[in-house]
């Protein structure tokens, strides 16, 4: 089945990303082309904080062990927030409780470091997925002005819709260019004239990935973005926030991890447990 899956897919293979670049792809990539404010980067002194989230779970005839982490943390290794919960529970809501503690890590930041960098998007995570929390994520990030959400993918699909576009935003991005900058200053006013996200998305220097760089409110200049980049640029690797490597890599719960805590609680022999996922 598979065979004849790869075989057929060898011989579609144009025909298939034709579909996916559309029929007006030339005049999309001009477009991003056109929206491309090339700049490179300076490295500027600041301190940065990481902040991240992890959860996982396993299941106990019916009940579930679980374990939810959230760090935020320097680049150089310094520790602001440690937050953490576990239990043994019916259907929790990790999620969510994953995205409060990302919450209380920022406000444990904002007055401990110069930006706040916390990853993923704040348009799918904090406006969609986990919109009850809305309204606390936006007043932490109004206290300073100092909290800035990085991503390495992102699914949106808003700057080129009016020409056909297929793929997401940052496809386009990608495919137009490979030189630092970051695109057009974007401003999202989905949720209302009181909740606008502006967006860019970015590259740090030649030919590395794109991170999309996301902010609260409108009116955020050029000169704005301009400041934001030299400032994560100086702890950066490949392109991305050393710090948001360093909380990522400080809060993840491993498959290990949980099989740890079932041992510890003495569920690791319990007739129907099930082996943890890593």
């Amino acid at each position: 089945m598979l065979n004849s899956i790869f075989k057929e897919a060898i011989q579609n293979r144009e025909k298939t990303l034709s579909i996916l670049k559309g029929p007006k792809y030339e005049k999309i990539i001009q477009k991003a082309k056109e929206n491309w404010v090339e700049y490179k980067p300076q490295k500027q002194e600041v301190v940065s904080a990481g902040i991240d989230s992890s959860f996982n779970s396993t299941k106990f005839q019916g009940a579930e062990l679980w374990a939810v982490t959230a760090v935020s943390i320097k680049s150089n290794g310094e520790i602001i927030a440690d937050l953490h919960d576990f239990g043994l529970d019916t259907s929790p809501e990790l999620a969510s409780m994953a995205s409060k503690m990302e919450i209380e890590a920022c406000n444990m930041s904002i007055d401990n470091a110069d930006l706040v960098l916390m990853d993923g998007s704040l348009y799918s995570q904090f406006m969609t997925r986990q919109a009850s929390l809305t309204q606390l994520m936006i007043e932490s990030m109004k206290k300073r002005n100092n909290v800035v959400f990085i991503s390495k993918t992102s699914n949106t699909r808003k700057q080129f819709e009016d020409l056909g576009a297929i793929a997401g935003d940052i496809f386009y991005y990608n495919h137009a260019t490979s030189t630092p900058g970051f695109s057009k200053i974007f401003e999202d006013s989905k949720f209302g004239n009181d909740k606008i996200i502006t967006s860019v998305f970015a590259r740090l220097a030649d030919s590395l990935p794109l991170i999309k760089v996301e902010l609260f409110g409108s009116g955020h200049t050029d000169n704005d973005v301009i400041q934001i980049l030299n400032k994560i640029y100086k702890n950066s690797i490949g392109g991305y926030p050393y710090s948001l490597k360093l909380a990522h890599n400080n809060c993840k719960i491993s498959g290990n991890d949980l099989t740890k805590l079932a041992s510890i609680h003495g569920l690791s022999n319990e007739i129907g447990s099930r082996e943890v996922l890593g």
